[in-house]
């Protein structure tokens, strides 16, 4: 993409109940949806807290000493950590707007978020389907029967869902676009 260009990243959330099958579902949407052309970045919410670091690290070292932030950074990889300490959480706009540009953001979690999405749903897990409460589901993808007058994506047939997505896409909200 040329310099001083606008890419407008389009979101799409990936929705459903712990051990449905969303990371799973994404880590496998993400090499097909790169095969479209579509640089693809992912966020995803954890219900419990986590640590990409290690204690007695450098760098935990110093998040310990009380610092805000702490980036590490290497040849292969760069991360960025913030404790929020007193901080409220981050709400989902915030951290989209902290990704550098891309064509799209697929959410794992916010599932209260007003974006579009695709709910993952197994007969199997005995829970309800979420998309009744959450009007911003779009399809579900399952690998049952689904009583719904949504779009219904076959959950093992990972191929037809990226081509869904790569369809919805001009349809989708973009983000305040960012230059490159």
């Amino acid at each position: 993409m040329a310099l001083n260009t606008i890419r407008a990243m389009k979101i799409l959330g990936i929705a459903g109940y712990s051990g449905s099958g969303k990371t799973t579902l994404i880590e496998a949407l993400i090499p097909l949806l790169s095969l479209h052309g579509l640089v693809v970045s992912v966020i995803k919410r954890a219900h419990h807290g986590f640590d990409v670091d290690k204690p007695g690290k450098d760098s935990w070292r110093h998040r310990e000493a009380g610092a805000q932030e702490v980036m590490l950074a290497s040849p292969e990889r760069w991360v960025l950590m913030r404790e929020l300490r007193r901080d409220p959480e981050e709400n989902l706009g915030n951290l989209v707007s902290r990704l550098s540009p891309c064509d799209l953001v697929l959410v794992e979690g916010f599932k209260a978020a007003p974006i579009a999405k695709i709910e993952v749903w197994r007969p199997s897990s005995g829970k309800p389907v979420l998309h009744p409460e959450i009007p911003s589901v779009l399809a579900v993808a399952t690998d049952g029967h689904c009583a719904t007058t949504l779009p219904i994506l076959d959950l093992n047939d990972v191929e037809a869902i990226a081509r869904f997505i790569v369809e919805l896409l001009p349809g989708l909200p973009g983000t305040v676009g960012r230059g490159d």
